[in-house]
């Protein structure tokens, strides 16, 4: 059987690089998995959750703030804008995070501010908190 190589990489470092039996992408017009012997496609994908199966069947889960696929004769290359393991989701920082995006918005006095920047820091904050929550059981 052929084997489905995946490699996630983010503008720091390689996050990612093992054989997988599964991907499940956000991806911009919704969720799509990736298999053996998909497809080629090329894709966007959106803030959201990525779903590792790995060969033995254990179930991996990522924070993203979106990027790119690229799947092409059974490679998977993700290009993260930014991505966390689970296990690595600092929930102290995601919540500050989230703090000063909001605050930002609520300043009416400060006009350079910008709005949709800053909501998108908060849906990326939120994601974080979901997660961390759904799979860490760590926010009280």
């Amino acid at each position: 059987m052929a084997e489905l190589n995946l490699e996630i990489t983010s503008p720091e470092k390689t996050v990612f690089s093992e054989i997988v039996t599964s991907v499940t992408i956000p991806g911009t017009e919704g969720s799509f998995q990736v298999l053996v012997n998909h497809a080629p496609i090329i894709s966007t994908f959106e803030i959201g959750t990525i779903k590792i199966v790995s060969e033995n069947s254990d179930v991996q889960f990522c924070a993203t703030a979106g990027g790119t696929i690229e799947v092409l004769n059974n490679k998977i290359l993700i290009l993260a804008d930014a991505i966390e393991l689970i296990k690595d989701i600092d929930v102290d920082r995601a919540k500050s995070a989230k703090e000063r995006a909001e605050k930002r918005i609520s300043d009416k006095e400060n006009k350079e501010i910008d709005v949709e920047r800053a909501k998108a820091a908060i849906k990326r904050a939120e994601n974080r908190l979901i997660l961390a929550e759904m799979y860490l059981k760590t926010i009280s």
